[in-house]
């Protein structure tokens, strides 16, 4: 029975209910040590109705990649044939079931995810979180935030610690406090009845309403515990050591070995038998061959001497395997020791760089000791934690390290972050990366941080670096020109350099179906390789092109959301700006754009950051005939990468804000011509047509842009407006008709109202809007329609989607009612009409 914990158990009973009937939940549990997290968790095991897994964290494990996965995914990988292959790899690899392929690490919680779900429903309860290894809590944390509708109950308990990688995570929670009064003495009254009222009171001060202190406090000396600074854990853990002190040898041995690994790798270390552990059962300190509290634990370990640590550790060594005998004889060692250190570089899957980290602490030459701790900064980085990542950079650089290598990595680190300036001057002062520096000034448009690279370098590169220049600020037509140049010569002679890749070069030459072919294409070869870790960048590209091309915003969704649920901070908030820029296309504000599920991106930290979130409140100001204030925000982006985009809605918010002197018609018009898209030349026309004193034949002209049917769209709208305008209505009905008709189709609802208020000016009546079907599914509904609509299964659907089959299934079971439909044959001819 649990005293004092009613509303904390009917939490974890609504979760596990909740997966019970089919909807995942999960949940984060914080507390001091021996508050009864684990209490919490046997009772709800012991109640769940449906099937539970366990795991737990353990001190000595803590370290070592992948450990507490493989204890806690252990019945369920029978299942693994029944994985999509890249994923069932990726997870024996980690767990040393095969041989590692390196996999992209978050493979491995995508496969951790489909396995759970294709278990459930199930409650999976993860002790001692604390104590988890990296690696295995972040495919855990993958897994709990794309757990949809699996019916799988993830639980998670812990320390109260205010910051670390579940408190990132933003996932729910729930704070154990101390037992009140009442529940207090239950426990007491349960576990030592008959105590004088005196020592009652004393136990009840000094416990604080902890339930462990209330159990082990009336058989220790509560007088002697009350005195000294010590939290009341380390007070416990003390009192522990001593109980420990007082058994045979033997069975401090066998408790020692058990304090750094399981029970039989114990005995098999040791060679006793599990008849020593019985003095320790007497004394309730185990039961059932495990320690009862961790603190009994790590008073077992660290109440032993230094050399009882490394005997035990290295006959552990002995009778271990591969990585787990790497780490013991890490652990034994008492200096530098090379054949170690290489033994652990080696580990499998050391996806955070601790196995390295410890390799480089146990490398007696130091520019391999410098190496391995560059390396384990790499992955450390890599797996998203850059504070340890910056101080084993500082580490390396004390030790001599190669600047070039390290000043790389802080600028990496830096740019991710969000500081480009830092990143830049970082790269800047070593000639080596003169031309990452330049990257990261085009990325941001820092004309000053181009030119002063430009200054530095000869050649070609120099020059690609003015056509760069010329593109942002100058003359766009002459810089591309440039670039196309230099990047054709690149390609040709297998040049160093700076290089421009086919994609870039269609994306700033106007070419934007083939950089969306281009991107498309790497999209569904980083998918079927389960690269999902590189797929967040490229997916925020190909959504840009996507956007330019007018186009929905599903693939800036996906991006924005794996992007999360990975820890991309920059990716995120550049596909955050995006569907910010999408939301005001449909004359939404800003900051109600909604994420992949429909969820608010509001206060999420991506809407409203970056270049694309500052041209979705100019294109609302364009829409809703803010003309000064739109003028001005484009005019703020005028040199930013892909500006020259935007160079028309500029010239239009100039004209139309009563500023035609300060439209950029000429800039655009120079680029236009150099880039030979149709379509540029077809948005020059209508740019020369707003400045015209007689624009019917720029119109014209303009109106022939099928690439782009949104250009095309708002080119009819200024056209019609015109023709209402010059009393030519008939003419200007068979321009605003199919530009209403697009309008409506695309969602965008300013230019729609427009559209539709300039026809009924011209005499026609129009009929109130209607909703497009497929405007009531969510990004990731519409994603998931159009997959199935081709027959993709779900499992197929759930592969290339990074999303388990179940939640597939579950977003057609909602999609089918939006569209009237009750089966996929239905499904393909409804989507096929729309």
């Amino acid at each position: 029975m649990l005293f004092g914990r009613q509303k904390e158990q009917d939490r974890l009973r609504q979760v596990i209910a909740g997966a019970a009937a089919g909807r995942s939940g999960v949940l984060v549990v914080r507390a001091e040590p021996g508050t009864g997290k684990s209490a919490l968790l046997d009772a709800a095991a012991a109640e769940a109705g449906i099937r539970v897994l366990r795991g737990s964290g353990v001190e000595t494990e803590a370290e070592l990649p992948f450990a507490a996965l493989h204890l806690l995914l252990r019945p369920l990988l029978g299942g693994l044939d029944a994985l999509p292959e890249p994923q069932a790899d990726a997870l024996r690899g980690a767990l040393g079931l095969a041989r590692s392929s390196g996999s992209d690490r978050f493979l491995i919680g995508l496969a951790t995810l489909t396995l759970l779900a294709e278990a459930g429903p199930l409650a999976c309860l993860v002790d001692d979180a604390q104590w988890v290894d990296r690696a295995s809590l972040e495919a855990l944390l993958f897994a709990a935030r794309r757990l949809d509708c699996e019916g799988v109950a993830l639980v998670f308990a812990t320390r109260a610690v205010s910051r670390d990688l579940l408190a990132s995570a933003a996932l729910p929670e729930l704070v154990l406090e101390g037992l009140d009064r009442e529940a207090a003495l239950g426990v007491l009254a349960e576990h030592a009845p008959g105590l004088p009222a005196h020592v009652r009171d004393r136990i009840l001060a000094e416990s604080g309403g902890n339930p462990l202190a209330l159990i082990e406090l009336p058989s220790m000396d509560v007088d002697s515990l009350s005195a000294g600074p010590l939290p009341l854990p380390h007070r416990l853990q003390e009192a522990y050591q001593e109980r420990i002190a007082g058994l045979p040898q033997d069975t401090r041995t066998l408790l020692l070995a058990l304090a750094a690994e399981d029970l039989d790798a114990a005995l098999r270390a040791t060679g006793l038998s599990v008849a020593a552990l019985a003095s320790a059962e007497h004394a309730g300190l185990v039961a059932g061959g495990a320690f009862r509290h961790p603190l009994v634990r790590a008073a077992a370990y660290q109440g032993a001497t230094f050399a009882e640590r490394i005997a035990v550790h290295q006959a552990l060594a002995a009778v271990s395997e591969a990585d787990r005998r790497a780490w013991h004889l890490a652990a034994a060692a008492t200096g530098p020791d090379e054949e170690v250190a290489a033994a652990l570089e080696a580990t499998a899957h050391d996806i955070s760089g601790y196995a390295v980290e410890r390799a480089a602490r146990l490398t007696p030459a130091v520019p391999d000791r410098v190496r391995r701790l560059t390396a384990a900064a790499t992955l450390a980085a890599d797996s998203g934690d850059s504070d340890r990542a910056r101080v084993l950079i500082d580490q390396a650089a004390h030790l001599g390290g190669g600047s070039a290598d390290l000043a790389r990595l802080r600028a990496r680190i830096e740019f991710e972050h969000g500081s480009p300036g830092t990143a830049w001057r970082l790269l800047s002062e070593e000639p080596s990366l003169l031309v990452e520096a330049a990257r990261v000034a085009w990325s941001v448009g820092d004309l000053d941080g181009l030119r002063a690279v430009r200054d530095r370098l000869n050649g070609d590169t120099g020059t690609l670096i003015s056509g760069a220049i010329e593109l942002l600020s100058g003359d766009p037509g002459q810089g591309l020109a440039l670039i196309r140049e230099r990047a054709s010569e690149h390609r040709r002679e297998g040049a160093d350099g700076l290089r421009i890749g086919a994609t870039s070069v269609a994306l700033l030459s106007g070419d934007l179906l083939t950089a969306r072919e281009h991107l498309l294409a790497l999209a569904a070869d980083l998918r079927s390789r389960g690269a999902i870790g590189w797929l967040p960048g490229v997916l925020a590209t190909l959504a840009e092109a996507e956007t330019l091309l007018g186009l929905g915003r599903e693939t800036a969704s996906e991006a924005l959301a794996i992007a999360r649920d990975t820890g991309q901070v920059r990716h995120a908030a550049h596909a955050g700006g995006l569907l910010a820029y999408a939301a005001a296309l449909r004359g939404d504000d800003p900051a109600d754009a909604r994420g992949s599920s429909g969820e608010s991106l509001g206060g999420a930290g991506y809407a409203g950051e970056g270049d694309w979130a500052e041209r979705a409140r100019a294109v609302l100001d364009l829409g809703r005939g803010r003309f000064e204030a739109a003028f001005d925000r484009f005019e703020a982006l005028a040199t930013r990468p892909l500006a020259v985009y935007f160079l028309a809605d500029q010239v239009e918010a100039a004209v139309r804000g009563g500023r035609p002197e300060r439209a950029p018609v000429d800039r655009f018009g120079r680029w236009a011509a150099a880039c030979g898209q149709a379509w540029a030349a077809a948005v020059h026309q209508r740019c020369l047509a707003l400045l015209a004193e007689d624009p019917n034949d720029h119109y014209e002209q303009a109106v022939v842009c099928p690439d782009l049917p949104f250009q095309q769209a708002r080119s009819r709208l200024l056209y019609g407006e015109w023709l209402r305008r010059s009393r030519r209505k008939t003419e200007a009905r068979a321009q605003l008709r199919p530009a209403l008709e697009y309008f409506e189709h695309a969602g965008a609802a300013p230019w729609a109202d427009h559209a539709r208020a300039e026809l009924r000016a011209a005499g026609e009546q129009v009929a109130a809007a209607q909703d497009d079907a497929l405007s009531a599914l969510t990004p990731q509904e519409l994603q998931i329609v159009r997959l199935a609509a081709t027959g993709a299964t779900n499992k197929e659907i759930g592969a290339q989607l990074f999303l388990s089959p179940k939640t597939v299934g579950h977003h057609l079971y909602r999609a089918f009612p939006k569209l009237g439909v009750s089966n996929r044959t239905e499904l393909a001819q409804r989507v096929g009409g729309l």
